[in-house]
């Protein structure tokens, strides 16, 4: 990687973290269907005229049910869920279990695709996992709190939106290979906008949201989803998907860097702790750490 693509990986890593911050100060005003609606409809915005410049208009309409699939499954509701989430956890603790996404991917592509994955990689599968049982299990209470939503429901949210993000990656790879990225990232925003324009009527939220939540709405779409996805898929086009992939270990850093300046978040050990152990385990499993990587540990130890 040179120098410009390190800069653009953590610039994109800073907007992925800063949109659990977003979420944070616009969710409760908004509602997470309302947001979610507002965040693709920008974000479709964005990356259609980007499509439209590039003449790649009549891809979309030959994959448009495989993108709907995505759009939905990628887009629609897991960022409903983490939108929910925001009502009640922290922006950095709902990016350090956003960190499990490659987990479940491994999974997803073990018992659906039946990519064994080797014992090094099933080891960091396991670790991984007991990761989010620690820590969710430290974090999570269903008693309802003040945004009416227990950390408890809001930690299952996050893990069955990053579990959905798993199943999108595969399904992404199967149904849609081949296809430019960029009608990838565009189809999946614009059919998700067209999906949640359906319950928007009744979603939107009755008092009008303030500018500080628009401001954060608007920021959703155009940073972390519009020029995000842009930046995202250059950098698989120019580094390759397993260097793009990195951006992962980076965004519950800068999450929590984000929660702590703005919101005055706090990062408990528990929180250090259980995210160590779960960037572990997605390292092994996703092969980041390899057999030799992990020996030098194991030998230091």
């Amino acid at each position: 990687m040179t120098p410009r693509h390190s800069a653009e990986l953590l610039l994109l890593s800073a907007l992925w973290g800063a949109s659990f911050l977003f979420m944070r100060l616009a969710a409760g005003e908004f509602g997470p269907v309302a947001l979610t609606a507002v965040r693709v409809a920008i974000g479709a915005l964005v990356l259609a005229s980007l499509l439209a410049w590039h003449g790649l208009l009549g891809e979309l309409r030959r994959h448009w049910i495989a993108l709907t699939v995505v759009g939905l499954v990628s887009s629609a509701l897991p960022f409903i869920a983490f939108g929910y989430a925001a009502l009640a956890i922290t922006a950095g603790l709902s990016s350090i279990f956003n960190a499990t996404t490659p987990l479940w991917g491994a999974l997803v592509a073990w018992a659906w695709l039946g990519e064994r994955p080797s014992a090094l990689r099933a080891l960091g599968l396991a670790i991984g996992f007991a990761g989010v049982l620690g820590l969710g299990a430290g974090k999570a209470s269903f008693t309802a709190a003040g945004g009416g939503v227990s950390s408890g429901a809001a930690i299952l949210a996050c893990l069955a939106a990053t579990a959905m993000y798993g199943f999108g990656a595969n399904y992404t790879r199967r149904r849609l290979a081949g296809v430019a990225p960029l009608t990838v990232a565009a189809g999946s925003q614009i059919t998700a906008a067209a999906l949640l324009a359906l319950p928007l009527p009744w979603a939107w939220p009755a008092a009008p949201p303030s500018l500080v939540a628009w401001g954060a709405a608007v920021a959703l779409g155009v940073l972390c989803t519009g020029l995000a996805y842009i930046l995202y898929f250059r950098l698989i086009a120019q580094v390759g998907a397993a260097q793009a992939m990195t951006v992962t270990y980076l965004i519950p850093l800068f999450a929590v860097f984000w929660g702590w300046l703005v919101l005055d978040e706090t990062v408990t050990p528990a929180m250090a702790v259980g995210g160590a152990v779960i960037l572990l385990g997605t390292a092994l499993a996703t092969g980041v750490v390899g057999p030799r990587q992990a020996a030098r540990v194991l030998t230091r130890d």
